[in-house]
């Protein structure tokens, strides 16, 4: 952590902003919120015409369309749409992606929506993210001689500012061939592991057979959506006791873990508007309050988070989260006993799953109005009637009708985000229903 910019935030971040209550907090995002929307009228064309006094609830909301299609006006920083584009495209054909525009980097992104978008950042904001993910990922008990492996599907210079003399830093590249990948991984010996849960697991088997060897102090899921079937056999293979998360998007870096495993929302650094699902489960929209060169305003992700019902023992102010269910078109739709187009969430599908056996990895599909596809490995007729059975149960208590359900061989995924539950079906009123 050479750069003073670094250092003044991971200290910032690990030590110095605690708070005594909710209120505290709010009044320290309320006075980053100002300062904010002072500098985007001065230097965004989409904010000039914003009144000075203006509040959180005056700010136009985005998300990933309109944003691009007004980002050469968004922008605070002299390069264009299409000049991003170019550099970020280039950066993926070559698997080169140490240029920068404009003193900034630039980045790509498909997420799970299958729309394009573009991220860019500072060479400030770049030292400030650095400062803040090592703060919120290094062990307590050590802050020196890390040895960082980071598992992407583009590496980026934001990541690399990480690398320092506190710790070393390694990107592998998820279109590389696996075996290069474990056999690298092997060898740097991570003290902290950072990689999708679908390259965790494949990880984890690796070191079971005793084909790897690695003894990491923490392990860090990142990118998707974390499966409580994944996670109990990572733990196990890898002889974990937690196994943590980062909820780091295109968007900003939005929740980390505590130790003791509870999401924990960056509400230091963002506000996180809900848009309520039900009682417990919304769709966030983030405003940061740090992110000039691309200002992040009212964005609506379209993921769909879970608040937690109790108290996390940490202590922390930090909203907390039960989990991150996956994107709101993951969500399934389904016909009630009346026909009525009924929401069955990504999550209640994982946890019925959960208690079936004689398969390892699972992916559910919607693709018809009373139509899924299922694959399992291993496939096996046990393993099919088991999910069955659990699938009929989940169906009965939520008061749907049971669909016709295919079977078929697990079909692996790789250098593109997994998704355990997907709506692939787009009827004509499918999202209206939501």
């Amino acid at each position: 952590m050479g750069k003073p910019r670094i250092v003044a935030e991971f200290a910032a971040t690990r030590w110095l902003r605690r708070w005594r209550d909710r209120d505290a907090l709010e009044a320290h995002q309320l006075r980053l919120l100002r300062r904010q929307i002072r500098f985007w009228r001065r230097h965004s064309r989409r904010f000039a015409d914003v009144p000075a006094d203006a509040g959180l609830a005056d700010l136009p909301t985005m998300d990933k369309a309109s944003m691009m299609a007004g980002f050469d006006d968004l922008v605070t920083v002299p390069l264009t749409r299409a000049q991003a584009e170019e550099l970020a495209l280039s950066g993926e054909r070559s698997r080169d992606f140490t240029g920068d525009l404009a003193g900034c980097s630039v980045g790509l992104s498909s997420g799970t929506t299958g729309h394009r978008g573009l991220f860019v950042v500072s060479p400030a904001e770049r030292d400030a993210w650095a400062g803040t993910v090592l703060a919120r990922t290094l062990p307590p008990h050590r802050l020196w001689g890390h040895r960082i492996a980071l598992f992407l599907r583009a590496d980026n210079t934001l990541y690399e500012s990480v690398g320092s003399r506190a710790v070393t830093f390694s990107y592998f590249d998820l279109y590389a061939p696996e075996a290069e990948n474990l056999a690298r991984l092997g060898a740097f010996a991570p003290t902290i592991l950072v990689a999708p849960p679908s390259m965790l697991r494949r990880i984890a088997d690796a070191v079971a057979r005793g084909d790897l060897t690695l003894a990491p102090e923490r392990v860090y899921a990142v990118a998707e959506v974390l499966d409580p079937r994944d996670a109990a056999h990572i733990r196990a293979a890898m002889n974990l006791p937690v196994l943590h998360q980062l909820y780091q998007c295109t968007e900003g870096f939005l929740a980390h873990t505590c130790a003791h495993g509870v999401l924990h929302l960056n509400e230091d650094h963002v506000i996180i508007e809900r848009e309520p699902l039900d009682e417990r489960r919304f769709v966030p929209v983030v405003t940061d309050l740090r992110r000039r060169a691309q200002p992040i305003v009212r964005y609506r992700l379209g993921d769909v988070l879970v608040a937690r019902e109790t108290p996390c023992p940490c202590g922390s102010v930090l909203s907390a989260l039960e989990r991150i269910e996956g994107r709101e078109d993951d969500t399934l739709l389904l016909p009630a006993t009346d026909g009525t187009p009924t929401p069955v969430f990504a999550d209640l599908v994982s946890r019925a799953l959960v208690h079936a056996d004689g398969f390892e990895e699972y992916r559910v599909r919607q693709v018809g109005r009373e139509a899924l596809e299922v694959e399992i490995s291993p496939h096996s007729a046990q393993a099919e009637a088991s999910v069955r059975t659990e699938l009929a149960t989940l169906w009965r208590r939520l008061g749907v009708r049971p669909p016709a359900t295919a079977f078929q061989p697990y079909r692996s995924v790789v250098g593109t985000k997994l998704r355990r539950v997907e709506r692939a079906w787009k009827g004509d009123d499918a999202d209206a229903s939501l």
